[in-house]
Parts: C-alpha cells; sequence; structure tokens
C-alpha cells in the first residue's frame, strides 16, 4: 500500500533549515581549505575509488572512479589529475563538463570512516604526456580530467559508521540485488538474454577492464 506524502511540512528557507540544525561547528567550518595540505593529500593516495559528480544541460550525473589506490594524482596544491578509463561510453560526465565545468568528489578509502570532499572545476586533457603517467596494463586512459581546486575537507565518518559499509561480508554470502542480466532482460521485456549476459559478463569485464 502506497502511503501519501503530507508535503505541508516543507522546510523551504534557509532560516527555517538553520534552526532545525542549530549552529555550524567551528571545526565544521575551519577544516575547510581552498588548497590540497599533507594529510588531504594523503587521503587522496590512499584512495582507489571516489564519486564524481557533475552537471549538465540534461541534468546531474554521479558515477564511480576507481583504480589502485592513488589513482587520482595530486600535480599541485590545487590541481589533481584523474584518468578516464574504458567504459561504456555513455560518457555522462564528460558530456556535462564540456558544458559546466563544476565537479564534486568524494573519495573514499576502505577500512576508514573519513571521506574527503573535493569541489572545483575541470578540464578534459588527451595530452599525450598525461596519458603516459597512467598508463595501466599496457593501456592508456582515454583522456585525463585536469581539476582546479576550489574548496576540500574532510567529511566525518558518521554515514560509515551508521552504514557498516567496511563490515566484512561472508564469501558465501547471497547476491541481496538482482543481476545485472536480470535488470536487463526486465528492462528490455526480454529483448536481451539476461543468463547468457551474466554468464558472459566476467570475462568481458577483465578482458576490457583497461
Amino acid at each position: 500500500m502506497t502511503m501519501t506524502l503530507d508535503r505541508s511540512h516543507t522546510i523551504e528557507t534557509l532560516d527555517e533549515l538553520e534552526t532545525l540544525l542549530g549552529p555550524v561547528a567551528e571545526s565544521s567550518l575551519r577544516k575547510e581549505s581552498p588548497t590540497l595540505p599533507p594529510h588531504y593529500r594523503a587521503m587522496i593516495q590512499a584512495s582507489p575509488f571516489a564519486l564524481l559528480a557533475t552537471s549538465g544541460p540534461d541534468g546531474l550525473d554521479a558515477s564511480p572512479r576507481g583504480d589502485p589506490a592513488g589513482f587520482v594524482q595530486v600535480h599541485d596544491e590545487r590541481t589533481l589529475l584523474m584518468p578516464e578509463r574504458r567504459g561504456n561510453n555513455r560518457a555522462d560526465s564528460l558530456r556535462n563538463i564540456l558544458t559546466d565545468p563544476r565537479v564534486a568528489l568524494l573519495f573514499l578509502i576502505p577500512g576508514v570512516g573519513e571521506t574527503l570532499r573535493v569541489n572545483g572545476r575541470a578540464t578534459i586533457s588527451v595530452d599525450p604526456v598525461l596519458l603516459e603517467r597512467f598508463r595501466m596494463q599496457g593501456q592508456l586512459p582515454k583522456c585525463v580530467l585536469v581539476i582546479d581546486v576550489d574548496t576540500v575537507f574532510f567529511q566525518c565518518a558518521r554515514a560509515i559508521a551508521r552504514s557498516n559499509l567496511w563490515r566484512p561480508v561472508a564469501a558465501d554470502a547471497k547476491r541481496p540485488v538482482p543481476t545485472p542480466g536480470a535488470m536487463l532482460e526486465a528492462l528490455t521485456q526480454a529483448a536481451i538474454d539476461g543468463a547468457a549476459y551474466d554468464r558472459d559478463l566476467p570475462e568481458r569485464q577483465r578482458a576490457t577492464l583497461y
């Protein structure tokens, strides 16, 4: 049974929001930096996974990026370099950056509750020198995002703690969601054979990882 939402209690003004939340702690303000200090550099260098958020004429996008830890390189105190590996060619993030360079990054580190947030502006480079810096398994990235940092700060561990994100999962644990093939078969009214898709997916991913 679907419950009707009562929207009469919606927060609509900044004053209402600030009354709801209360004052901002001094530490939450002072941890923000316009550059990349050593401790923040260390978090980026330890991270094998980040979420990239962008905005464009067709809406918003948030997509995952991952490689061995330190895959995003700190070029200097105001510049990050992120490789763009091969994918499904939707390139939602890259299309957005072409029209709106603003980006936001969220870096995660396995076993660490704190995350790192970076806001900045990105350009797309195919400079051969930059591409070569990110060669993996003999393959160059498609391009490199050059990100000019505006602000950076760490996020406290509450969300990670509440989610138990880093809690070990048993090797024999049952998959809690449908497989990619099952989802595609349902979404395409069986135009895609889900079982065949799932059967071929592991090898296809291994062969096209880079």
